[in-house]
């Protein structure tokens, strides 16, 4: 495989460069031609082969040709996530992560484990998805396995696998790809999966065949915006992440403000309006032993992580709050100790 030192992509980002490059035909198999819609069913099959629990395609089309993502910008939603504005146009057009993009693959896995909280005074509360090791190591492999499996197919394509850390508005892939739809929480809800999914795309120039886009089916349920206690929904499928609680506990890096709501216990992340989703009656419970649960990130000691910064930093090793750090993991938990004491 040619080295992405060595590879020649004026005016793609690093990230891109690595994620486009092209393999030898001559040492991969021996496979020359195949109908689109047989090429998209060996992709499917090797993507669940791989773990993934939903995996739909969909045409490559402007993403957001609406404006939505440009009016949540404009109105200050995005918080102090400057990167959001910085990389709209490429969220927007997955032709700017790959020239002559075609197809989109969606994907999704559970992370669901029907464990509970120990609920006591001493301790907080961690969102799952934040409870194991840290899901971008993991689904990073699955989707380069993915990748390295449609070049043995075609050698010659380009292709650029993204979790959430790429800029790609990967909800609205899953929703154009038939594997979710965007609730009013603005979550990424599933028929037969609920909402404790991490999602995953792969863009490419390879013409596959798309799958029908899924149709809406929070009806007139308001159950989530009804039971988030700062009232971050300020319309259905619209945060007001100046609001949120998992903004403020996993994003926001500056000293916390006379503004940072409550975190009703929660020190990193909020789930509140997961629980409170009645398609969460079929999330399915993961088989990746690499999302068990951590059971000290379960439901932590409050008083031990405020003060104690070794314990803070192995407490978190290894997962995805690494990111998010042993500081604001500290305050995160003197604000709810506060907040538990009015």
């Amino acid at each position: 495989m040619q080295s992405c030192r060595t590879a020649d992509y004026t005016g793609l980002s690093a990230a891109v460069k690595c994620f486009t490059q092209r393999v030898d035909g001559s040492r991969v198999g021996n496979v020359e031609k195949t109908t689109t819609k047989a090429l998209s069913e060996e992709i499917k099959a090797k993507a669940r082969a791989l773990g993934f629990d939903a995996v739909g395609i969909a045409k490559a089309e402007p993403a957001d040709p609406d404006g939505h993502l440009a009016r949540w910008l404009e109105r200050g939603f995005a918080a102090d996530m400057d990167y959001m504005s910085r990389t709209a146009n490429e969220r927007s057009d997955p032709s700017k992560l790959v020239e002559n993009a075609s197809s989109v693959i969606a994907l999704s896995i559970s992370y669901y484990h029907p464990e509970s909280e120990k609920e006591a005074p001493e301790t907080g509360k961690v969102s799952r998805y934040a409870r194991s090791d840290d899901y971008h190591k993991v689904i990073r492999k699955k989707i380069r396995k993915l990748r390295k499996f449609i070049l043995t197919l075609v050698p010659e394509a380009r292709i650029h696998p993204a979790v959430d850390t790429s800029p790609v508005l990967e909800r609205h892939w899953a929703e154009k790809a038939g594997i979710a739809w965007i609730g009013k929480s603005t979550m990424a809800i599933s028929q037969s999966l609920g909402t404790y999914t991490f999602l995953a795309t792969l863009i490419t120039d390879l013409e596959l065949t798309p799958d029908t886009a899924h149709v809406d089916r929070c009806g007139s349920c308001t159950a989530c915006l009804d039971a988030c206690p700062p009232k971050a929904f300020v319309a259905p499928y619209q945060l007001d992440s100046n609001k949120c609680i998992t903004y403020w506990n996993v994003e926001h890096r500056k000293p916390l403000q006379d503004n940072t709501p409550d975190f009703a216990g929660w020190v990193a992340g909020c789930d509140i309006c997961q629980e409170v989703c009645p398609w969460n009656k079929f999330a399915k419970a993961s088989t990746e032993e690499r999302f068990i649960p951590r059971p000290d990130l379960v439901s932590p000691d409050l008083l031990r992580l405020s003060q104690d910064p070794d314990y803070a930093e192995e407490l978190i090793k290894g997962t995805s709050l690494q990111r998010t750090g042993v500081e604001s993991m500290q305050a995160n938990a003197k604000h709810v100790m506060s907040e538990k004491k009015k």
